[in-house]
């Protein structure tokens, strides 16, 4: 009994799978069946082989039907198993009988689908033939496929079960709860969006409320659940509709502390009597449950406005043991009186239901209470001092002394006091050995010694050689900046243009390693390349000039700078040839009376080179992405042969 009343509490209604229309629930088997199962029958095979094909998609597709089925029947409720009042709240929504009907037909249908499948794998034993094992397989997995249409209005119906399930408000059974009832538009949503965080929709029409909504709110550090139930009319129970019998429900079954809401001013469209006479009709519901009625709307009619025949009924309710309390939900007034009476009074019940049950004696078994024996027949009273056997009021007028007594002065009364003079101490708490010590910028004595025995004694002249010796250097002129030298300036320049061209090359030589290019026949690759043969040829005779007496220089100023290439420093540099003017205008060079183009539209050198390293920087995002440019015109490969092709064997199949 103690787990099931455990599974019952720990019942999600939110976590039942959905349930497929019929269509769709033989469209998803038999997919599965064709993508988890072999397709080909090859030539050659011999007939048991042949079997085992047509066995193995037979018995794939009972087992794929059975755990479905058996899904939806075991995570569905049985109203047999879950607390009585979730069980009499879907007979009131769901009707018992025709809840059980789909379950029934549906468990039926699964063990259907066992024997048709079991008879045709036994069929299949026997066939002798390709042709005739192919039928056994067709005719099988059509009467299963038939099985399943039959179930299209269950199917149907479960699911819509399933999801009014998922939207029902989640109630503990078990857990401290407050219950509030009465006629429609009393004021009992109002009470529910007072005293929790829920958010019921409150208007002035009767069944606002059409089922069951819960709040939580908090009375000693405990949670409580606050339900609030739809409106009640007074006629017989067998006349009551859905909407008023989840209400009568939750009275029935769950022990709470039971908030009869009523409305004096009769503003809700009842009268007193008809209240009155709702609440006697009801009652019955309310044995052994605290009962409070809360008289809403005290802003409206008070008690004591009541006619005289309307306060005798209150008062004979009152004799009768029935708490009577007056509120208002418009102004908050009494409100929080009314939550805390009835969860007080919910507590001292459950208090003494325990006390009354069987387990309190394994407890008390457990608890002792220890007695000091007497060691002889001498009384000893309890001893009082005397002050207070002569005067019980002598402790009082001790603590009116004490409290009149000053205390310690603060560090906050003493600002106050001397106002912009104050001087926080940070010593002033300071745990020496003598509190003379606190004030001293630094101790005389440490450890029992002086401590002006451990200090240099000619700090200072020290200071004043170090100082001295500064003022020299100064003097000398050692930390003035050089003088600016030219030509070391102008070393510097052309090392920076040096590697600058150093880093263009770097990357024009990695653009021509790229395949982003369309690539030459072989014998235009010939060609360009006598081609090039012919330009190195006619540029070898070239003027280096330009370079004889800035390339040692270079050199010099890399193998200071640790050359990146970690070429010995002793190696002659090698000379780089440098095409003149004269000999750039060969047979396949172009005139110099024409600008090149990438000189077209800038005015000096500082300016092409910006337009340079620009030019670079909006190449990146390019290089980045595989240096594609616009004019690709690449289709991917929609479908991947790797990915695509074959059979799915078992097994996880996420990278697809």
């Amino acid at each position: 009994q103690s787990a099931r009343a455990m599974a019952q509490k720990q019942y999600n209604f939110k976590a039942i799978t959905v349930v497929p229309p019929a269509k769709e629930f033989i469209d998803i088997v038999l997919s599965k069946t064709q993508r988890k199962t072999p397709t080909v029958v090859h030539k050659g095979w011999d007939i048991v082989r042949i079997r085992n094909f047509y066995t193995r998609k037979v018995k794939f597709t009972q087992q794929s039907y059975h755990d479905k089925l058996s899904t939806i029947l075991t995570e569905f409720p049985k109203l047999d198993d879950v607390h009585p009042f979730y069980a009499d709240l879907m007979n009131v929504l769901y009707d018992r009988d025709h809840y059980k009907l789909a379950l029934s037909q549906l468990n039926t249908a699964r063990h259907l689908i066992d024997s048709v499948a079991k008879d045709y794998v036994r069929l299949l034993k026997y066939g002798d033939s390709l042709y005739r094992c192919k039928q056994l397989k067709r005719a099988c997995l059509g009467r299963l496929c038939t099985i399943m249409k039959r179930q299209v209005s269950s199917l149907a119906y479960l699911e819509q079960v399933r999801q009014h399930l998922a939207r029902l408000p989640s109630i503990d059974p078990n857990t401290r709860t407050l219950i509030l009832c009465g006629f429609p538009n009393v004021g009992k949503s109002s009470f529910v969006n007072k005293v929790t965080r829920a958010d019921v929709e409150v208007q002035p029409y009767a069944f606002t409320t059409k089922s069951l909504f819960v709040g939580h709110t908090d009375y000693k550090y405990l949670r409580w659940q606050v339900i609030d139930t739809p409106g009640i009319l007074d006629h017989p129970l067998e006349e009551r509709n859905t909407i008023e019998m989840q209400s009568i429900t939750a009275l029935a079954h769950l022990r709470a502390s039971i908030l009869y809401v009523m409305d004096p001013s009769e503003q809700c469209g009842y009268t007193f009597a008809q209240q009155i006479s709702l609440f006697e009709n009801i009652r019955p519901l309310f044995a052994n449950k605290p009962l409070i009625i809360a008289l809403n709307k005290k802003d409206v009619v008070t008690r004591e406005s009541l006619s005289p025949e309307h306060q005798a009924r209150l008062d004979t309710l009152e004799k009768e043991g029935v708490i009577l309390l007056s509120m208002s939900t418009l102004t908050e007034d009494g409100v929080d009186d009314v939550r805390n009476t009835a969860c007080e009074r919910l507590l001292e019940q459950r208090v003494e239901v325990k006390m009354k049950g069987s387990k309190v004696q394994d407890v008390l078994n457990r608890l002792h209470v220890a007695v000091p024996q007497a060691r002889d027949g001498k009384a000893r009273p309890p001893v009082l001092p005397p002050g207070m056997v002569a005067s019980p009021a002598v402790p009082a007028a001790a603590a009116a002394a004490a409290a009149e007594k000053p205390g310690k002065k603060l560090a906050r009364d003493y600002e106050v006091e001397l106002g912009d003079d104050y001087f926080m101490d940070m010593q002033a708490h300071w745990d020496l050995k003598n509190p003379e010590w606190k004030s001293d910028v630094v101790p005389e004595i440490m450890d029992g010694k002086n401590i002006a025995d451990f200090i240099d004694p000619d700090i200072m002249a020290k200071l004043d050689e170090l100082e001295a010796e500064e003022e020299r250097r100064e003097a000398a002129g050692e930390y003035d900046e050089p003088e600016p030298d030219p030509e070391a300036d102008a070393i510097r320049e052309k090392v920076a243009k040096v590697r600058a061209k150093r880093k263009i090359r770097i990357q024009e030589s990695r653009l021509k390693k790229s395949n982003n290019y369309s690539s030459l026949p072989r014998k235009g690759a010939l060609a360009a390349a006598a081609r090039a043969a012919a330009k190195a040829e006619a540029g070898a005779g070239a003027d280096e000039s330009d370079y004889e007496d800035v390339d040692d220089d270079v050199m010099s100023v890399d193998s200071e700078e640790g050359g990146r290439r970690g070429r010995s420093v002793s190696a002659e540099p090698a000379r780089k040839r440098h095409r003149s003017a004269s000999a750039s205008a060969g047979p396949n060079g172009r005139s110099q009376s024409r600008t090149p183009r990438t000189d077209m539209g800038i005015s000096n050198p500082e300016a092409k080179a910006k337009a340079t390293r620009l030019s670079h920087v909006h190449q990146r995002p390019a290089n980045r992405s595989g240096r594609a440019g616009e004019a690709d015109r690449h289709v991917h490969e929609k479908k991947p042969r790797h990915m695509f092709s074959g059979k799915r064997k078992n097994g996880t199949h996420d990278r697809r």
